[in-house]
């Protein structure tokens, strides 16, 4: 029995420790994008790269033997969950998206919702700022065309050339990232607004507290659209839906 999990988020290097734990005789493989040179450690064989549309996924699922997919990749993952979609239903396997919740705005917060990058490099004016950028170096290019701005800018990885001006400050982590830790930061680096990706979920949430606590405005990227299939939010639910399948029994036979 081989479950194909599509990663990119914390959820799925979670998942492969549970299914090892909960459910040993499930057979796992993580797929990634490749977007990340160095991705988290997995217990689980791993994938790296596409698979050349649906047409190559459906090949796919067919050579491995998958009975099932879990659609884990990351909030911003435009195209994958709709090919995931349409291989599944062609090869007759279940599908399960894990989503997590995406943040809302709360009292305090000074957000500007918009729907993609080009328009955040929009949003910021054209009066000169200090701009704290959290949006993954795969989206800096386009706020070359700003050049007016002072720019902060937080990945996991080098960015080399992906942002070519003069003033631009990288700081290369992995979160999580504190509140506190956070606010930090932003009084430190003289940050006037935040732009961020709407992600989701706890690991760097702390950016908006902070930003909250000290009157920044936020620019929130939002979501790209999602392929309407079944869902669920937590790892937990996972293994359970196997066994609703009837793909899989526990050891109590339910």
């Amino acid at each position: 029995m081989t479950v194909l999990i599509l990663g990119g988020t914390s959820e799925a290097a979670a998942l492969d420790q549970h299914l090892a734990e909960q459910a040993p005789d499930i057979r796992a493989i993580i797929s990634l994008a490749g977007h990340t040179v160095d991705p988290r450690p997995s217990n689980l064989p791993v994938r790296v790269g596409g698979f050349g549309g649906i047409e190559g996924l459906r090949d796919y699922l067919r050579e491995e033997g998958i009975i099932a997919v879990i659609d884990a990749t990351h909030p911003f993952a435009a195209i994958m969950p709709f090919n995931a979609e349409h291989a599944c239903k062609a090869e007759g396997v279940p599908l399960l998206a894990i989503r997590r919740k995406p943040w809302i705005r709360r009292p305090g917060d000074r957000w500007r919702s918009v729907l993609d990058m080009q328009a955040a490099v929009e949003a910021l004016g054209d009066e000169p700022k200090r701009v704290f950028l959290t949006v993954g170096r795969l989206e800096l290019p386009v706020f070359a065309d700003a050049p007016r701005h002072r720019y902060l800018v937080r990945v996991i990885e080098p960015i080399g050339d992906r942002l070519p001006l003069h003033d631009v400050t990288v700081i290369q982590q992995r979160g999580p990232f504190h509140a506190d830790d956070e606010e930090d930061l932003m009084r430190r680096e003289g940050v006037e607004i935040l732009v961020t990706k709407n992600s989701g979920g706890d690991a760097t949430a702390g950016k908006l507290i902070a930003a909250r606590q000290l009157g920044l405005p936020v620019i929130m990227v939002e979501r790209p659209p999602k392929p309407d299939v079944e869902a669920v939010e937590h790892i937990d639910q996972v293994l359970p839906w196997l066994v609703a399948q009837g793909l899989f029994v526990t050891e109590r036979g339910v």
